[in-house]
């Protein structure tokens, strides 16, 4: 039992500053030449440019190299639906939502079978044994392949291999062709169904049960972190001050925290040796998504003394699989992004100079509007909801002729125009008359960043875009979910965008860029054909000095 623990507690060791991370030895004097043998694909979840801005100097380890390669300070994940799924599918398929049909973690299909009930990203709906609480997980809803798809097309020799503790980080950033795909599911890793756990992730699964039994301390405080250590009241709890500490048997407990990003690192490690990563004929992904930010960033917010402790430890945990890496002897290159950013809990925010931030009113839930809305226009529903859906999204229901409809749908958009809490509100008429947009995402109309969202098949008949400082949530689950994202605004749209490779020349690059623009750079350094038209983004060139990564 102790060796099989081990990978897991050299990792809580690291964390805890008990082994040594050489990821900052001196990168060789010149790049390697050629394409790099293995791409590493990494993108953590809820970093937001703001965050890595924020904590940047802090950084010692893994963090701290990929900041010596060529920096995007101001990467945008362009579109309106800031979430975990659509933000994930534009990473490695260079196209905006609007393209990979990945518009919300959920969405509704009024005229399919479901009707009402909800569509998860990546389920495979087919399969009457799927639901989105328990899904048979797939990339079937991803209308478009991703860079392990056009790599294994090119040579059906590359491995494409993804892990993270979220199946829809795995299945947007493999795809549908996938050698490999790990995430977690209850207390510890599990793979596609069919398909059986390779002895690396069932070694990584006996450390975490092994962690699990025996529970943990907490953390310790970096003198770094101490002006974050303060408890804010919020709902009928508070956060703040947490350390992570490990009740025995609490696997959500161990998921909300750093230890998770270990664990991940730990069995991509473990992967690289298994399948002999970036050792084949023919170049290798490797996709791994790193989600406690985002977990701890729900549960505590985005400013307390939580992330601060998060913020060192997934610079460990980066730098703990490039030093692997380094040891393996890989020429391999990484890129390094974000699914979304972020938005502390208005409790905070309000303490900190922004009391105009608020969480969002309950009439503006679907429930509410439907009621008014049916009102108002003089439809009703006895036996299902007149108006469903969740976060932006609201669908009225197909039971009601198509001219009762309308006349919902008119006075939906009525009603939300008048709250305060409302930026904008759009139906798919006025989205489908907007031309998808160019230029600066940064300088995107809010109706120009829905559209890069917008799917007719699949988006809602009202499409809402909240105030800034609004928080979607409007009852707080305290240790669970107290502050979010999803807005069309740049604190959730705005993430750091990372390459680096041994011997590559340090530059930055402080303009706007957009992560589909992440996936032809990778394509144009690999010597990819890919089809004209493939992408939604740009090559972007990675050679800081006259030459040029993208073969102009």
């Amino acid at each position: 039992m102790r060796r099989l623990a081990l990978p897991l507690t050299l990792a809580l060791a690291a964390a805890l500053g008990g082994v040594s991370v050489q990821s900052l030895a001196k990168p060789a004097a010149t790049a390697p030449a050629g394409p790099p043998r293995l791409i590493v694909a990494i993108s953590v979840d809820q970093f937001s440019a703001d965050l890595y801005a924020q904590y940047r100097s802090t950084y010692r380890y893994g963090l701290a190299r990929l900041s010596q390669g060529a920096v995007f300070p101001s990467g945008f994940q362009s579109h309106a639906a800031t979430e975990t799924c659509p933000g994930h599918s534009t990473l490695l398929t260079g196209a905006r939502p609007a393209r990979t049909g990945i518009i919300a973690n959920t969405w509704f299909e009024p005229d399919g079978k479901r009707g009402s009930k909800p569509i998860y990203c990546a389920e495979d709906d087919r399969d009457p044994a799927s639901s989105p609480r328990n899904p048979v997980v797939s990339a079937y809803h991803l209308k478009v392949p991703t860079l392990g798809e056009y790599m294994k097309a090119a040579n059906p020799a590359s491995r494409n291999v993804a892990v993270s503790s979220k199946d829809r980080a795995v299945m947007m950033m493999g795809g549908h062709n996938i050698d490999a795909a790990y995430w977690w599911r209850g207390a510890g890793f599990v793979t596609l169904n069919g398909r059986t756990l390779s002895p690396a992730a069932t070694r990584q699964n006996a450390a975490i049960t092994a962690t699990l039994k025996k529970g943990a301390k907490g953390l310790p405080v970096p003198a770094a972190c101490a002006a974050t250590n303060l408890a804010i009241p919020v709902g009928k709890g508070s956060a703040g001050n947490g350390t992570f500490v490990l009740p025995a048997d609490k696997p959500d407990a161990f998921r909300i925290s750093p230890r998770m990003d270990a664990a991940t690192v730990d069995l991509a490690n473990s992967l690289v040796d298994e399948m002999k990563l970036g050792k084949g004929p023919a170049p290798d992904i490797l996709s791994v998504s790193l989600s406690a930010t985002d977990y701890i960033g729900h549960a505590t917010g985005t400013e307390g003394l939580e992330m601060c402790i998060q913020m060192g430890e997934l610079d460990r945990n980066i730098g703990r699989l490039l030093d692997h890496l380094d040891k393996a002897g890989i020429d391999y290159m990484v890129v390094l992004s974000a699914d979304h950013g972020g938005f502390d809990m208005p409790e905070r925010l309000d303490q900190q100079a922004l009391p105009r931030a608020r969480r969002v009113d309950n009439s503006l839930s679907a429930e509410v509007l439907g009621r008014a809305a049916g009102a108002k226009a003089g439809v009703a529903l006895l036996d299902a909801p007149l108006v469903f859906g969740e976060g932006g999204d609201l669908y009225v229901n197909r039971a009601i002729p198509p001219a009762e409809r309308a006349r919902v749908v008119d006075a939906l958009v009525a009603i939300i125009k008048a709250n305060p809490q409302v930026a904008a509100v759009f139906t798919p008429q006025e989205l489908a008359a907007t031309p998808m947009p160019s230029g600066s995402p940064q300088d995107w109309t809010l109706r120009e960043r829905a559209r890069a969202s917008w799917d007719p098949a699949r988006s809602g008949d009202v499409v809402i875009l909240l105030e800034r400082d609004i928080t979607p949530i409007p009852e707080p689950m305290i240790g669970a979910y107290i502050a979010t994202h999803g807005s069309p605004w740049d604190y959730d749209r705005r993430v750091p965008m990372l390459f680096w490779r041994r011997g590559m020349s340090n530059f930055e690059q402080p303009h706007p860029v957009e992560t589909v623009d992440i996936a032809p750079t990778l394509a144009a350094i690999l010597g990819l054909k890919v089809p004209d038209g493939s992408f939604d983004g740009r090559c972007l060139d990675l050679d800081g000095g006259a030459g040029n990564t993208c073969g102009g």
